[in-house]
């Protein structure tokens, strides 16, 4: 017997105990025996157990509860918890969940190979100043097979963290990514020989924006400048004060406009509940789109047209000698000034006939492609209309003969560019079935022609965030974050469960087998990994000046004592 040690341990199923462990020694070989049972309970040094660390985890990345809801629903299972001891376990758990990923790789490629193999898709998601979050995820089981933080999207920082994912799992049967130049590059350097595609989504947002993407930037700015919202918002306040006058006014004129007869009310409310309404259906206008975002979506064109198409429908107005016309009739005086400042403007409309008729084009390729039906109401969530690849693959080829078959359209340099992208990227748009051998035989497999289970995942990842912070930005999360956050999503997918115990039947049990110095050496480089720069540095190195600066207090020829 070497030492007798006492402990707190505070565990699910048991709570807060004392334990006593006694330590043995060989007299030997020097090597020391602590408790088994102890071990399997919680970690060397620890007073949290497993169970309680698995517990923090799954609520802070699963159910996205924040440090102070799980410390409530703790101390109801009698686990008394700082939420500073809530954040450092989060951590730990991670780090656990990570090793127990990396233990497990030879096991899930063994899972991956027995349904063919695996299609690599590839995304990063970043905001603001803060570093990229780079995911690999496998899209025929689901699983996020490696993360990492890089400063950008280089080639020569990419292609490191492909070639380790090509050490774990093989070379894949596909990649899937966007069209940066950075991925682009470093897919080619790392895995030559494997059939390399675009996401058609990304590929088709890349050309709206190249397309219609200044004339829709200029709207914008124009629109802004204005401040025309504010000042119809301004006006639908106004107006509103006529409507709430009476209760009955909303219903009879609801009636009315089904019934295409007019209210019968007196002509200076109709006027008011008209104007109010016009307003509103204007400021939807900002609204419209399928969720898909710009260039598929186009509120402010949308926004620009019913601007117009409301100083149309208003420029007429009299002002008959009723009671109580007057002070209506001034705010729609005002209103349709307001609208003539900003739909006068010749440039305005000019842009407006530009966009759309390139938005026309644009919504053609979107047609062959069958992608982001402007009817659906997934959004993003869509990954493309039922088509098989072969179809898709004749229509854009009838768009691009039609295309260059239309005279003055064809010689426009817009339309030339689309052309010559499409050209360009053709060999990574369109995939046969790719024909691969498993234990049970040969099968085709038909990589997915969007990336958008990466952008679900990341969509997933961030809304889980703000739940829990509050924040909309991300930047100084992913600053602090552990780089293999990411793995948490596979606790909902039972075969990466099954695979990552690896005979145990919970967590906790397959993490009381992982080694603690292989714990304490990977957290020690995680927070290396953190590392953060001085406040009072950065600001220093943000100075335009900051090199002469330097050069004054340490000149570069000084010689040293």
């Amino acid at each position: 017997m070497q030492k007798t040690r006492a402990r707190k341990v505070v565990t699910l199923h048991i709570g807060e105990i004392r334990a006593r462990e006694t330590v043995l020694v060989c007299k030997t070989c020097k090597r020391t025996e602590r408790s088994r049972a102890l071990r399997q309970l919680v970690a060397p040094g620890g007073n949290f157990g497993y169970d309680v660390m698995v517990y923090v985890g799954r609520a802070l990345f699963l159910r996205h509860r924040t440090g102070r809801e799980i410390v409530a629903e703790l101390a109801v299972r009698n686990v008394a918890i700082s939420t500073s001891e809530v954040d450092r376990l989060g951590k730990t758990f991670v780090i656990y969940l990570a090793i127990a990923h990396r233990q497990s790789c030879a096991a899930l490629q063994e899972a991956m190979r027995a349904v063919g193999g695996y299609i690599l898709h590839l995304d990063g998601t970043f905001d603001g100043r803060g570093p990229i979050l780079m995911s690999a995820l496998d899209s025929i089981t689901q699983i996020v097979l490696a993360n990492v933080k890089l400063p950008s999207e280089r080639a020569e920082v990419i292609v490191p963290f492909l070639q380790d994912v090509q050490r774990a799992f093989g070379d894949p049967i596909a990649l899937v990514h966007d069209m940066g130049a950075g991925i682009l590059k470093a897919v080619a350097e790392v895995f030559p020989n494997t059939p390399d595609f675009i996401c058609h989504y990304h590929f088709l947002a890349d050309i709206g924006k190249d397309l219609f993407g200044r004339e829709n930037d200029w709207l914008r700015k124009h629109l802004r400048a204005r401040g025309i919202t504010s000042k119809l918002r301004r006006h639908a306040r106004d107006l509103k004060r006529f409507v709430d006058a009476d209760p009955r006014l909303v219903e009879e004129f609801c009636d009315a406009m089904a019934n295409d007869t007019p209210p019968q009310t007196p002509p200076a409310t109709v006027r008011a509940i008209s104007a109010y309404s016009l307003i509103q259906w204007t400021l939807d206008g900002k609204n419209q789109g399928g969720g898909y975002g710009f260039p598929f979506d186009r509120p402010h064109l949308v926004f620009a047209q019913r601007l117009a198409r409301a100083c149309s429908q208003l420029h007429d107005v009299r002002r008959p000698n009723t009671r109580g016309a007057a002070a209506v009739d001034r705010i729609l005086f005002k209103l349709v000034r307001d609208l003539k400042m900003v739909t006068s403007d010749a440039c305005l409309h000019e842009i407006m006939e530009t966009m759309k008729r390139k938005t026309t084009v644009f919504d053609q390729l979107r047609h062959a492609l069958a992608l982001a039906p402007e009817s659906g109401s997934q959004g993003l969530n869509c990954h493309g209309m039922d088509a098989d690849i072969q179809t898709i693959e004749k229509r854009v080829k009838g768009f691009c003969r039609r295309l260059r078959e239309s005279g003055k359209l064809a010689e426009d340099k817009a339309y030339k560019k689309l052309l010559d992208q499409i050209e360009k990227y053709e060999d990574k748009l369109f995939s046969d079935p790719i024909v691969v051998p498993t234990p049970e035989g040969e099968i085709s497999i038909q990589p997915q022609r969007t990336n958008n289970i990466m952008e679900r995942f990341f969509r997933a990842f961030k809304r889980g965030w703000r739940r829990k912070t509050g924040n909309g930005s991300m930047g100084k999360t992913l600053k602090t974050m552990i780089a293999d956050t990411p793995l948490v999503a596979n606790l909902d997918n039972p075969q990466y469960i099954n695979i990552l115990l690896a005979g145990k039947t919970t967590l906790q049990e397959r993490f009381a087998e992982i080694d603690i110095h292989t714990i304490r050496q990977e957290s020690k480089h995680c927070q290396e990994a953190l590392e953060k720069i001085p406040p009072k540095i950065k600001k220093l190195i943000a100075l335009p000046q900051f090199h002469e600066k330097l050069t004054r207090i340490f000149p570069p020829n000084a010689q040293t004592a």
